[in-house]
């Protein structure tokens, strides 16, 4: 967590710019538009309905409307629309037809059975498969069999909307003259059988078929490979009984077709051998040029769709794979972060059990950057006059417009200073107050935060070790009371709390929050004090210390109360400064990639983690949830809905342990389903604007945060020692707060 709450340093013209990218937004848009689109008709064309056994369709209904000449007539039915008529097949003449395909595995094997015998068939496809697999068409074509269409997606057209049905066969028709170059007269509906297993529903079909242009193609022999009864009896069930002409019907898609494969290089020598003449649909009625060369625009068309489509098939593999990466990363950081957090807290019950080296006792200086915080400050100061620790407190006023100075200097509180300067920014007013420090450690506070008697006393201990150089405390949100304030809560204490566990074990520490965090003094002078180049100064400055070599711990037991933003508005502000400040920081410090000792630990193992987690998990966020809805509406509701409670089932269990460490009550653990929808959301927008932001090089302000008022301290006595300190004071009150 880092802090960034002061005003743009007036006389800064450079670093006070502020300008906000606009152009990215529709960018976003515009790319989550195009992809929930492709997604939607991905989604359409492959799960709606698909391709299942050809005995699906129910009782059949009634036949009034049916032609008694169509009943009982040819299988090629014309104009349907107007004055019905059939065709039957020329005498001792069998025209194979495969409905489902093109399969890559079966339809290169029957069309070799073709070729090896010399005859030519009708093919009747599926509009999606022809998407997958052109290359299968343009063979069918070009060697000389006829195409039919089988419609997009394999519906039972007497079941769907009558624009339904013209949708399925528009597409339909695209697919194969962008695949081909070639458009056709020839349907077979899904599911169809022989005339005499026609009723009202699917005359509607046909009639529809044929307003449209289409020839409705019927069968008259069902060869039943569907049910894949075996080679025999799919072979007897498609040889003709007698000398009549047949259509038969066979299947190249649509499952395993090893049987229709050996039946038909059975059943074309039988045939030939019995008298019989193979052709297609067309040769076999006498119709002339059902497939014509397809219009430029129709070509165009299809070739487009073809290309969408197989775009959208690639995106969701894309986005599966990238799904399941995102997932396993989640839980793997998951484990990461709770066996870190357990190991973490055995080795502070050990320390405690065993004394990390003598009592830290020596003198602290507390720092309170100050800009417009009157609303906040007596309750920070008082606060800080009532640690159990000596302590000098200066608070450095930068440039307040609200008397927060005067208000500070009309406490009277002993030990506690007030410096003004002209308002420069809060690493200015940070380094002002670490020059007029006198003691070797140094607290920094913001002028919102409440510290409970002990914090500053619990936050120098680590100090006895000499290679610590700074100490990040643990800051708790105050105004928890709203759901806003909940979600907060829960991110500090889960998020940021358990992260900052790991990255201890991990001696990788990134921040130490500007809330409460304790320096040694010729560090940061070391370093040149506080760096203003960045927003994230905190981030900035414990990036720096590392790479020099200095260790940064966590003290878990250091607490203090802190305000969070209480609307959207402002947390939005607040995140997009952390985050954008947090990249400046990243990017300053990326040479400790490649360093070794205390740096390369921060760079390989703390920057590849905020590089991971903290910026390339939330840039594929809103894919995510787009992906979801998809598998919500097209793929298995039930099994993705299983997987987005088993997700949350383990962020629940991380907060149940998060907060037992904190010592945190569990409470508002039960507005965690909702984060999910909202708070989560904010959150990777607001990421996707920070690094927009940084990568068009634009810059960003520093700007304070709207105070409430929320924290209050109880009023100490006078304990000031001769030396000017504010030594302890026994029973003092800790601070109060809402809850």
């Amino acid at each position: 967590m880092t802090d960034r709450r002061h005003h743009a340093p007036s006389g800064r013209g450079g670093s006070t710019r502020r300008s906000t990218p606009r152009t990215h937004w529709l960018l976003l848009g515009v790319l989550t538009v195009t992809l929930s689109a492709a997604l939607l008709l991905q989604g359409y064309t492959h799960h709606m309905f698909g391709i299942t056994s050809d005995d699906v369709t129910g009782a059949r209904g009634r036949s009034d409307a049916v032609p008694r000449q169509v009943a009982h007539g040819g299988p090629v039915i014309a104009d349907a629309a107007t004055s019905a008529h059939t065709a039957h097949v020329h005498a001792r003449t069998v025209a194979l037809t495969f409905d489902d395909g093109p399969d890559p595995v079966w339809t290169p094997r029957i069309l070799d059975v073709l070729r090896r015998n010399h005859v030519h068939a009708t093919f009747f496809v599926v509009g999606t498969q022809v998407v997958a697999h052109p290359e299968l068409v343009r063979r069918i074509v070009a060697e000389g069999h006829q195409i039919g269409i089988h419609t997009f997606t394999h519906p039972d057209l007497s079941r769907l909307a009558p624009w339904q049905r013209a949708l399925e066969l528009r597409e339909t028709q695209l697919a194969v003259a962008g695949a081909t170059g070639k458009t056709t007269a020839l349907l077979r509906p899904p599911y169809s059988s022989k005339n005499d297993a026609l009723d009202d529903a699917d005359w509607a079909v046909v009639r529809q078929a044929a307003a449209a242009g289409y020839v409705t193609v019927l069968s008259t022999q069902d060869a039943e490979d569907w049910q894949r009864p075996g080679a025999d009896r799919v072979l007897a069930n498609a040889t003709p009984h007698g000398h009549s002409g047949q259509i038969v019907l066979m299947h190249d898609g649509g499952g395993d077709r090893s049987q229709t494969v050996a039946a038909l290089d059975a059943l074309i020598p039988r045939l030939k051998g019995q008298g019989f003449r193979f052709a297609t649909v067309g040769a076999a009625v006498g119709m002339a040029g059902p497939v014509q060369r397809a219009g430029l625009g129709d070509h165009l068309q299809g070739m487009a769709l073809i290309g969408l489509l197989q775009a959208g098939d690639w995106v969701v593999r894309l986005l599966g794979g990238l799904m399941f990466a995102a997932g396993a990363i989640t839980v793997l950081r998951a484990a990461a972060v709770l066996i870190a957090a357990r190991r973490h807290r055995r080795l502070r019950t050990r320390r405690r059990g065993r004394a990390r080296g003598p009592r830290v006792n020596e003198p602290v200086s507390v720092v309170v950057p100050a800009y417009n915080e009157s609303a906040g400050i007596e309750a920070a100061v008082r606060s800080l006059v009532a640690s159990n620790h000596p302590v000098e407190i200066i608070v450095v006023d930068d440039g307040s417009t609200d008397g927060t100075a005067d208000l500070v200097e009309s406490l009277r509180l002993p030990g506690v200073r007030v410096i003004r300067q002209q308002n420069a920014g809060k690493p200015a007013a940070l380094n002002t107050g670490l020059a007029a420090a006198t003691c070797e450690l140094v607290v920094m506070v913001d002028g919102d935060t409440v510290f409970e008697p002990d914090t500053v006393r619990t936050i120098v201990q680590p100090f006895a070790d000499p290679r610590v150089g700074a100490v990040s405390g643990n800051a708790k949100v105050v105004n928890r009371g709203g759901l806003l304030g909940r979600w907060q809560h829960i991110e500090y204490v889960v998020g940021f709390n358990l992260d900052r566990r790991l990255f201890d074990l991990a001696e990788c520490m990134p921040t130490v929050p500007g809330a409460v965090g304790a320096f040694r003094r010729r560090a940061l002078l070391d370093l040149g004090g506080v760096s203003d180049v960045t927003l994230a100064e905190d981030t900035d400055l414990t990036m720096a210390l590392c790479r020099d070599g200095w260790r940064v711990v966590y003290e878990e037991g250091a607490v203090a109360w802190t305000e969070a933003p209480a609307s959207l508005g402002a947390l939005w502000r607040q995140r997009y400064r952390w985050c954008y400040g947090t990249l400046q920081a990243m990017w300053k410090h990326r040479g400790a990639l490649v360093q070794r000792g205390a740096a390369g630990k921060l760079g390989r193992r703390g920057l590849v983690y905020l590089l991971l987690f903290q910026v390339l998990l939330p840039l594929l966020a809103p894919v995510v949830d787009i992906f979801a809805l998809y598998g919500l509406l097209f793929l298995d509701p039930v099994r993705i809905t299983g997987l987005w409670l088993a997700f949350l089932l383990m962020q629940l269990l991380m907060g149940l342990y998060a907060f037992r460490l904190d010592g945190e009550r569990p409470g508002p653990l039960w507005s965690l389903p909702l984060q999910q929808f909202v708070y989560r959301q904010l959150m990777y927008l607001v990421v996707i604007q920070s690094v927009f932001t940084a990568v068009s090089g634009s810059r960003l302000r520093w700007q304070r945060m709207e105070r409430y008022g929320s924290l209050q301290a109880a009023p100490a006595g006078d304990g000031t020692s001769h030396d000017g300190f504010r030594e302890p004071v026994p029973h003092v009150t800790s601070p109060s707060y809402r809850t």
